[in-house]
């Protein structure tokens, strides 16, 4: 197994990256340009640690301690048999930031990074060994949420993303290999469907935004916690399942899908949405939703029995 893994950019996906990595036993070695980048992290990991603890993810031999910042990636980088690359959202940032951990690693390291929508083919377009680079895109809060989806690029070998999905697998994690590139990959995809369908709603006049909020956290969500749309339709078939359920209820859902709406986030949409949350926040903080909502996480990980807890 893995000794030591590389964490690159530690804002808040990739300190929570490192917590989740330290907790399952690893030495992990950080880098982030920002002056606050150590403390941050150092922060992040602390807070998370008891939550971890209590989904029984913290390995006997785990120890936070076995936390190392550099002010250089490739300094982060050495010695590492899987690098997690966590820096901002931007392509050009990411492809010079890729070119100096490929310059730094031998050929047969993983370089995976957490982008969200990029195509890793772009990414890695300086690498003199791009066929170990690789997505490895989790969710917010990765040392809570089980998903990671793993994408290779024009250029990835298969060896890459083999190594890839069995890192993620033995540490936990519920990785899903994605079989082409495409922008946002395959989770964002969807719930950009799935949120495109509300804005046009709210700008309709059809729901107000926490009710849109509700229709789903109150409704489907709760399913969606344990299966998703296709499992969840195939049992709304009954005994005949997903072919029952095609022959009956399908023309009526082709009729629904041809009357999804196309909405446009102009400014006037940007307000309605945004003044919207604000009123379903009811003042509370950002730091107060993530608290309530790492708590219910907890709670439903514990009751879905998930393997990425550590509850194996």
């Amino acid at each position: 197994m893995t000794k030591r893994v590389s964490v690159i950019g530690t804002g808040t996906i990739g300190a929570s990256w490192a917590a989740y990595f330290l907790a399952r036993g690893f030495e992990v070695g950080a880098y982030d340009p920002a002056p606050g980048g150590e403390s941050f992290a150092r922060r992040f990991i602390d807070n998370a640690w008891p939550t971890l603890e209590k989904l029984n993810a913290v390995r006997p031999d785990a120890d936070r301690k076995r936390f190392e910042f550099f002010k250089d990636p490739a300094a982060a980088a050495k010695g590492a048999e899987f690098v997690q690359e966590s820096g901002p959202e931007r392509e050009d940032l990411k492809v010079e930031l890729f070119s100096t951990l490929d310059a730094a690693l031998p050929p047969e390291t993983v370089i995976a990074t957490s982008s969200s929508g990029l195509l890793i083919s772009r990414v890695s377009a300086k690498c003199r060994h791009p066929e170990r680079c690789v997505i490895g895109h989790p969710f917010n809060p990765p040392h809570l949420i089980p998903l990671v989806e793993v994408v290779g690029g024009e250029k990835t070998s298969p060896e890459a993303v083999y190594k890839a999905m069995r890192f993620y697998r033995d540490i936990g994690k519920h990785p899903i290999q994605i079989q082409k590139e495409v922008k946002g990959h395959v989770a964002n995809r969807l719930q950009a469907a799935l949120w495109r369908e509300a804005v046009h709603l709210v700008n309709e006049g059809v729901v107000s935004v926490a009710d849109a909020d509700a229709a789903i956290a109150y409704g489907p969500g709760l399913r969606w916690a344990l299966m998703g749309p296709h499992l969840t339709f195939h049992m709304a078939g009954g005994e005949g399942g997903m072919k029952h359920f095609m022959e009956h209820i399908g023309p009526a859902i082709q009729t629904w899908m041809d009357d999804l709406g196309t909405p446009k986030l102009t400014p006037q949409t940007q307000k309605r949405i945004i003044d919207g949350v604000a009123e379903e926040a009811a003042g509370r903080s950002i730091a107060e939703l993530q608290r309530w909502r790492d708590r219910k996480l907890i709670e439903i990980l514990k009751v879905a029995g998930e393997r990425c807890t550590g509850l194996n």
